[in-house]
Formats: C-alpha cells, sequence, structure tokens
C-alpha cells in the first residue's frame, strides 16, 4: 500500500510517441530528488530492445535505470515490470519483473493483458510502499481508443497510482494544438479530469513568440500550460526504444576529414543501441549508421552493434551485400568492433539448436574471430567488471546475451573479467585478432568509461584527447537536465499539483 503522504504521484503522459515522455520524467525525476522529496520512476510496460541488468541480475528497460539514477535510487525491475523485447516483426521476448518469461506475438499478448497489468500493478504497489512519490511514464499516446480497454500503461496505471497527470505534447513536429486539443477531447472525461498540466516540449526559437499559442492552448483546454521547454543539444539521456532521430542514418556525405569516421550498420533488430551514445556525443567524432550497404573507405572504425535476432540480422545483413564491404575494410586495415550480438556475428558460427530466436540452425558467421557461439535457453545477465586486456584501464557494463561463446585457445582476449554481480569473477570475456584490429566484447556500455573510449578512439586517431574538463563520471548531466527544464517550468505549479511546497531556484 502507498505510504500515507500529502504528496500526489505524477504521470508524465504523451499525445504521440516520441513526444519526449521519457526526457520529461527524467528531468522531474530529478527536480523532485533535489528538492528532497523520495522519488522512484514506473513505466508499467516497455517496447524496447534497448535494455540494462540491475543489481540483483534483473532485466529492465534503460529508459527506467536513467530514470532511476535522476531520481537518486537503486534501479529495480518493479520500475519496469513488462518489458517487450522485440525478436520478429510480429513478436516479442516478454521480460516479467526482471526475467525471461516467454515469447508471444502481438496478437497473443493483446488478446488479454490480465497477467501483465496484473504483475505491474503489483510492482506498482510495492514502489508506492516504499517511495513518497512515483513518477510514471505512459507509453505512446493515451489516447489510442482502439487499444483503450487494454491499455493498462497510461490512464490505467495513473488511476491505480492516484496520480496527477502531466500530458507532453511536441511541438517540433508541428500541430501542437491538435494534438493538446484532440486528445483530450477523445478520452473519457474521468480520464480527462486527471490532467492538470501541460508541457511543450522541444521548442526552438524565441519562446517569447509562442506567448499567444500558450493562451490559446489554456483557453481551448482549460488546462494551465506548465511549460514550454527549449530544443536541447548540450547534452544527451539515453533513449528508450529507437536510434534517436537526431542520429546520422544513411547520410549522403562522408564524415568530415576533421573527425573521425565511425561507421555502424543498422540491424533491422538493433538493440542496445546507447553503447555508442558516447562516441555519437563526442566531438572529435563522427558517427554515421548504415542501413544500405557502401564501401567503408572513408570511414576509419565499422561496429557491429547489438541484436535481438542475431542469425536473423546476420542473414539481413549478408543477403544486403555487406560481406564484400566489411571484408574489403578489414583488408585495408580498417578497425572492426562487435558488441554483444555484433561479437558473435564475427566469429565462425552461431548455432541455435532450441530455437530461441527463430528457426533451429546454424549460420555461418563473418569469419573474422577464432570464435563459436551456441545460443542457449537460459540468458545471461550481469554486471560485469574488468580491465582492458594487456592495460590498467578498468571497465564497467552489463552483459544480456542468450549465447555462450567459445574461443579457439591461445586467442586474445578483449577484457579480462575482475567481478559479476558484486561477486569476484575471473576469466576473459571477447576475443581480439592477432592485428588487434578486430574485436569483440559482450560488454554493454563498453564507451561509457572515458579512459576505455579514448584508448579506442587513439588507435583510430593518435591525437585524439578527451574533450576538456570530462573526468568519467558525467554525474552532473541530470542537475544540467534539471536546470534546463527548471528554467522554462512554473515550478510553484508544478509542486502544487505534486501537493508539496516549492523550494527556492
Amino acid at each position: 500500500m502507498k505510504k500515507e503522504n500529502v504528496m500526489n504521484n505524477i504521470a508524465v503522459l504523451g499525445t504521440a510517441s516520441d513526444v519526449g515522455k521519457s526526457i520529461v520524467a527524467t528531468a522531474l525525476c530529478r527536480i523532485f530528488s533535489n528538492a528532497g522529496i523520495d522519488v522512484a520512476p514506473f513505466k508499467a510496460q516497455n517496447m524496447s530492445n534497448n535494455s540494462g541488468v540491475t543489481l540483483a541480475g534483473d532485466e529492465m528497460g534503460r529508459a527506467q535505470i536513467v530514470q532511476a539514477q535522476a531520481a537518486r535510487v537503486v534501479p529495480h525491475s518493479d520500475m519496469n515490470p513488462v518489458l517487450l523485447k522485440p525478436n520478429t516483426d510480429t513478436g516479442a521476448q516478454v521480460v516479467l519483473q526482471g526475467k525471461v518469461c516467454s515469447d508471444r506475438t502481438a496478437k497473443e499478448y493483446f488478446g488479454d493483458t490480465t497477467r501483465w497489468s496484473t504483475a505491474a500493478f503489483e510492482s506498482l504497489e510495492r514502489l508506492m510502499g516504499l517511495h513518497a512519490m512515483i513518477v510514471i511514464e505512459g507509453a505512446g499516446s493515451c489516447a489510442e481508443m482502439n487499444l483503450y480497454d487494454r491499455d493498462f500503461v497510461n490512464f490505467r496505471t495513473a488511476r491505480k497510482a492516484d496520480a496527477s497527470v502531466i500530458l507532453v505534447a511536441d511541438i517540433d513536429r508541428g500541430g501542437v494544438f491538435a494534438q493538446v486539443a484532440g486528445t483530450l477531447a477523445v478520452i473519457p472525461p474521468e480520464d480527462r479530469a486527471l490532467v492538470k498540466g501541460v508541457i511543450v516540449n522541444r521548442f526552438r526559437g524565441d519562446r517569447s513568440l509562442f506567448e499567444d499559442g500558450v493562451k490559446i492552448l489554456e483557453t481551448m483546454t482549460g488546462v494551465p500550460v506548465l511549460g514550454v521547454i527549449p530544443y536541447f543539444r548540450e547534452f544527451s539521456i539515453d533513449a528508450e526504444d529507437a536510434v534517436p532521430l537526431s542520429s546520422a542514418v544513411d547520410p549522403k556525405h562522408a564524415p568530415s576529414p576533421e573527425k573521425i569516421g565511425v561507421a555502424a550498420i543498422y540491424f533491422p533488430h538493433i538493440s542496445n543501441f546507447t553503447d555508442l551514445a558516447p562516441l555519437e556525443q563526442d566531438p572529435s567524432v563522427e558517427l554515421h549508421y548504415l542501413h544500405r550497404p557502401k564501401p567503408l573507405d572513408a570511414y576509419r572504425a565499422l561496429v557491429l552493434p547489438g541484436s535481438k535476432n542475431v542469425r536473423g540480422d546476420l542473414e539481413w545483413m549478408l543477403s544486403m551485400g555487406w560481406r564484400e564491404h566489411i571484408e574489403a575494410f578489414r583488408a585495408n586495415g580498417g578497425v572492426i568492433i562487435g558488441l554483444c550480438g555484433g561479437y558473435q556475428m564475427l566469429g565462425e558460427s552461431i548455432a541455435d539448436p532450441h530455437g530461441v530466436e527463430g528457426a533451429p540452425g546454424t549460420s555461418r558467421a563473418l569469419g573474422m574471430l577464432p570464435a563459436e557461439t551456441v545460443l542457449e535457453r537460459e540468458k545471461e545477465l550481469s554486471n560485469t567488471c574488468g580491465m582492458i586486456f594487456g592495460t590498467p584501464l578498468r571497465v564497467r557494463g552489463y552483459e544480456i546475451h542468450m549465447g555462450r561463446t567459445d574461443v579457439v585457445p591461445g586467442t586474445q582476449g578483449m577484457v579480462e573479467v575482475t567481478e559479476r554481480n558484486g561477486t569476484p569473477s575471473d576469466g576473459l570475456d571477447g576475443a581480439r585478432s592477432d592485428d588487434g584490429r578486430v574485436m569483440g566484447t559482450y560488454f554493454h556500455g563498453f564507451f561509457d568509461e572515458p579512459g576505455v573510449r579514448a584508448w579506442f578512439l587513439r588507435q583510430l586517431d593518435s591525437s585524439y584527447r578527451l574533450p576538456a574538463g570530462e573526468t568519467g563520471g558525467g554525474a552532473d548531466v541530470f542537475d544540467r537536465l534539471a536546470s534546463h527544464f527548471r528554467e522554462s517550468l512554473d515550478l510553484e505549479a508544478l509542486f502544487r499539483i505534486a501537493g508539496i511546497q516549492p523550494v527556492a531556484s
């Protein structure tokens, strides 16, 4: 049961997908935490291949892990009790309260959501019993009327938590008046009554020019606009479930000669793409996601990222004609790194005897590392630490994979493992070619440590230096995010909706 307190839970719901709900919820978690409130995030159901591992060894969406960090609480799978990880065009692996549950087609999953909603609300009750406030994130549009009776992530969760709803709209995509007014017009009156404020997100230009827009919105809807949040580029928070729209995908231009050009193959079932965020955000790097095959002469490194359907994405990659370009890049001395599923693809073969990701069988891989992978029924989930093989560089990351990869004895490893889930461990992770220019690892978050990123990029450009002031923590990113929002929010109104006394800015 929820603890008795005067504070209200907050539900951040959207007028559509990708309007910025995750980022708004993250900012609110830090704003409330900075006000001394014991706050925790919650999203009943994520559909995302971008997941992470908790200290307890459970799997959950990266977005709620980030929000927990913003709230200064330990991530727990109750914060994202249902995680759908798409592995085909019509199906997904269901992770329930941190553990793999089953595979379901969309029709099977949505045919009866009772099991999933029951588990989600159990998790919500536990969180409300532990924390003074919950910041809830909705999913997609909160007004999908054809799914309304089966949707337990938006207003049903808000009602369960007795939460005040803040509606988020994206002005950058246009039609913000229709987004807000249309959403409020089609939802039932009892849900409309829960909406206590609107946040207009991703505004570009002179904020004063939208003053009349704010008045029009408030007059049309009778709901106060809590803030108009400027578009921001100065920092980035892990995205939830897709490569960010700002990323360069199949650009027509080559990387700038002043930058370190890095290419990443954009698999149909790409997962944990935030592994590449530190590269994408580094001012010395120009990262391009490539879907269509092309010569890689303009790039200094190629990344094969994670995949939720490794054999399927491998088959796609080879059928598209990527092998020729990858082999030419390798022959010309390019550096290639595979992360998790990408590491498996760099080996000799990938076997799926149990049909974990599709029809049982074995696929011939790229053959660039002396390694063979067998997919197993049990998923490896761990927070892992170690040292880059042959260096004093410490690397921290997490493992989420179904495969066991065996390398030929004597092959150089990638990471000397020292710890898994807080327990001392040993052994080697990954593999590296004799010339060191092809490497693979199961570590997600491999580039998060600045020293590791610098080690990798100096293999591409010996003059590389970390950006000024970067020491490796990046811990103040949430305070910078909160500050960005605080400057544009009506804090008094926000805190009044939350049922707490506002604090001085």
